[in-house]
């Protein structure tokens, strides 16, 4: 059993890597420039069949039957995240905290149990919703899915434990800002959001995780994991009837109190006045980190599949343009995409890679020219087709094992959306035109007013960041990542 710090992730292909938190190397693919096309099913991908129940509580239970192996997974997704924290990473910490013990077992106890079930079990946070999720042999339901009732009910926070994870938690922080592929995205959310909640890095900081104690994260639970609040999706080898009867049985008699007043997300974000340079000095790196990006799209937009499709093409697979320009043929680089990332209100659009510091102009700049092609340049229709093809045949993949479709579930809940855009996928890739395509890029891809984050020696990269917007510096080891 291990609790797993990291943001709640989407388990829609249509995301296309909308929520990477660090800058990667996309992986590789068999040829370098020749596009590939992915066979695809002559029907279009469907949702398996599932049943939502809502509880007396207000409790949500998704109810997914999986009957090929014996394996369930359950998972719970709570609507509150880094976007509630009232202290950077408390909603973080809070997630971790499930895991220390419960008032009836010490977190000794709960890993012997679980270890010995040969189950998993874990817990994290992300900008809008934490979760909770085990997975076990169908066989040892009668034994986790109690557990999993105690788990959200009555975790104890035992003050030596959460002192123990405090610790654990803020050195793991620390560490991060030794590696700023790992970092750059909260710079980034804070450069991009201001003072809006979306600016709330899901990971804290130092100082704020140093200074919780037990009864802010048994508030923050007391608060925000309410049955109201919280969805259970259980995807495996179960029969339906007899699952809904389970957890009816668990949870029904919980009653909760009202949750506090939510974040305001749909408070407007500030537009910014001209392109602005974010320089965060690291003095012993050898590499600039960068990021280019401006407004996105949010969660609920009619065109979020369509622009999938067209960021694919720019940045979202190994044959896209930036991945060609930055690393194939100018060998500037491991890796270059970029990526939507949309959430309930707003979303950002972002540009990321990282190249040895001499080079750190020309990647740049690469990086523009490329990025400059959707408009100057556009699309052609094979370069549609391929990247069509591409997206419909990654598309099945993502839905295939029970954690997977548990995660699914969960994300629907969370973001409000129903099984009809899972169904209607493919039918919206293949409804893309090219006509359509070229307009969706002048009115969604930010062209003006970029914003941008660097990471590197700063000493040296300052009088380049400069051509590029006003800057403003910051020292990496400065507490969290605000400005």
């Amino acid at each position: 059993m291990k609790a797993l710090m990291i943001p709640v992730a989407s388990a829609l292909l249509a995301a296309c890597s909308q929520t990477t938190t660090s800058v990667e190397a996309p992986a590789a693919a068999p040829k370098v420039n020749a596009p590939t096309f992915a066979k695809v099913s002559s029907s279009p991908f469907q949702l398996p069949e599932y049943e939502t129940v809502r509880l007396s509580n207000g409790l949500t239970l998704m109810l997914m039957e999986k009957r090929n192996v014996p394996i369930i997974t359950a998972d719970v997704t709570i609507r509150a995240g880094a976007v509630n924290d009232s202290t950077p990473g408390l909603s973080a910490m809070t997630a971790e905290g499930l895991l220390l013990g419960t008032k009836y077992r010490t977190k000794q106890q709960l890993e012997q149990l679980v270890d010995g079930l040969g189950a998993s079990l874990n817990s994290g946070a992300g900008k809008e919703g934490s979760e909770l999720s085990m997975r076990f042999m169908s066989k040892d339901a009668d034994v986790m899915l109690p557990l999993l009732s105690e788990l959200l009910r009555y975790p104890s926070f035992p003050e030596n434990e959460v002192s123990k994870a405090k610790s654990k938690y803020a050195a793991q922080l620390a560490q991060q800002k030794e590696s700023p592929k790992q970092v750059i995205s909260y710079y980034f959310d804070s450069l991009f959001y201001g003072e809006h909640p979306y600016a709330n890095p899901t990971v804290g900081d130092v100082s704020s995780v140093e200074g919780m104690d037990l009864y802010d994260l048994k508030i923050f639970h007391g608060s925000w994991y309410q049955p109201q609040n919280m969805a259970i999706s259980i995807v495996g080898d179960f029969n339906a009837t007899e699952m809904k009867q389970r957890l009816t049985g668990l949870f029904e008699e919980w009653k909760g109190a009202n949750t506090p007043m939510a974040a305001k997300l749909d408070q407007a974000i500030a537009k910014p006045n001209g392109p602005q340079v974010l320089l965060v000095d690291k003095p012993d790196a050898i590499e600039t980190t960068f990021i280019i990006g401006g407004p996105g799209i949010s969660r609920d937009d009619p065109d979020y599949v369509s622009l999938q499709v067209i960021n694919t093409i720019l940045g979202g697979r190994f044959t896209s343009w930036l991945n060609d320009e930055l690393r194939v043929n100018a060998g500037l680089t491991y890796g270059a995409r970029s990526a939507f990332r949309a959430y309930s209100n707003a979303g950002s659009f972002q540009i990321s890679t990282f190249t040895a510091t001499e080079n750190t102009k020309a990647a740049v700049d690469l990086a523009l020219q490329t990025y400059s092609r959707l408009w100057e340049q556009g699309l052609d229709q094979a370069t549609l087709d391929s990247a069509k093809a591409y997206v419909k045949g990654q598309y099945p993949p993502k839905f295939e094992t029970s954690d997977q479709l548990a995660n699914l579930l969960g994300q629907m809940y969370l973001y409000g959306f129903g099984p009809e855009f899972i169904n209607t996928f493919q039918t919206q890739v293949d409804e893309l035109t090219l006509e359509k395509a070229q307009a969706l890029i002048a009115k969604a891809f930010p062209q003006q007013n970029l914003q941008f984050v660097m990471i590197g020696k700063a000493d040296e990269i300052k009088p380049l960041a400069e051509q590029y917007g006003s800057v403003t510096q910051v020292a990496i080891t400065g507490e969290g990542f605000k400005f």
